[in-house]
């Protein structure tokens, strides 16, 4: 592939995160030799700082975002090692995050959003949507587009910010990342301006191949995750960012086109999402 195009872009990592405390530079470095740049991904105050603080020392190369994932809003929570070097629950200051979002090397707002996924009580449920609402309102005000998570609760998920769709300002897109939802959620998040992106799971299960085929190019990027859900040939792996490339070829397989244009397309694409 010709260096004139051979930009693999990963959407939504976490290069920054614990997992890779013994490795980081040396996963950085396989990404940098595989031509990928990537955005990796702040889940609370302490993982945004991390991400910002990997981007500053890679400019060009990463961006990073700002967020509070939902899961952290649970009283069920738990502390993931490889996500959080302390143990303690740490809680949404909208403030603090507000700061973190004016540096220049952050390029949206999450990964928030809503997971029920192992979520029974209500309370937990509504300080999930209370503290999504409060990011999509920072994202408006810092005008920068939304990382969004989902899992298990697109119909809240859509209603939500149905409601609140005057913090959806056309000039910040918004991104749902490693999309799970069916047809008629991805018709509806379509319209309300969202872009998605698609990660390792892609490689080896064909559960969302009709989606993929349904939403138009312009509006799909690709992903890891890293340091979850590795894509074959890696399964069972920790994943990291240079492994996007067999994301990017397992879209081009389902969307009919060749490995240049749906390299060059999720490219361009992250170009306008993420004015990078």
């Amino acid at each position: 592939m010709s260096p004139d195009y051979a930009t693999f872009f990963d959407a939504h990592t976490h290069i920054h995160f614990p997992a890779y405390d013994q490795d980081r530079e040396e996963v950085f470095a396989r990404a940098k030799l595989a031509s990928v740049k990537m955005i990796t991904v702040g889940t609370q105050e302490s993982t945004s700082r991390g991400a910002v603080e990997f981007a500053k020392a890679h400019l060009g190369d990463v961006w990073a975002t700002v967020g509070f994932h939902p899961a952290h809003f649970s009283f069920n929570w738990h502390h993931d090692k490889g996500e959080q070097s302390h143990p303690a629950a740490e809680q949404l200051d909208i403030e603090k995050l507000k700061n973190l979002a004016q540096e220049s090397e952050v390029v949206a707002i999450g990964e928030c959003g809503l997971d029920y996924f192992r979520v029974n009580d209500d309370e937990s449920k509504k300080r999930q949507r209370e503290g999504f609402v409060k990011q999509l309102e920072l994202a408006a005000a810092v005008k920068k587009p939304l990382m969004v998570h989902c899992r298990a609760a697109f119909d809240d998920l859509i209603a939500t910010l149905k409601s609140e769709v005057r913090c959806l300002k056309s000039e910040t897109p918004a991104v749902i990342h490693f999309f799970t939802g069916s047809i008629d959620d991805a018709k509806k998040l379509l319209d309300l301006g969202f872009a998605f992106t698609f990660g390792g799971v892609i490689t080896f299960a064909r559960d969302y191949d009709e989606v993929i085929k349904m939403i138009p190019l312009d509006r799909i990027l690709s992903e890891t995750d890293a340091p979850y859900v590795a894509p074959a040939p890696y399964r069972g792996k920790r994943n990291e960012p240079a492994y996007v490339v067999e994301v990017i070829k397992k879209l081009a397989e389902i969307k009919n086109v060749s490995l240049e244009t749906m390299t060059e397309q999720v490219w361009t694409n992250a170009q306008m999402i993420f004015k990078i």
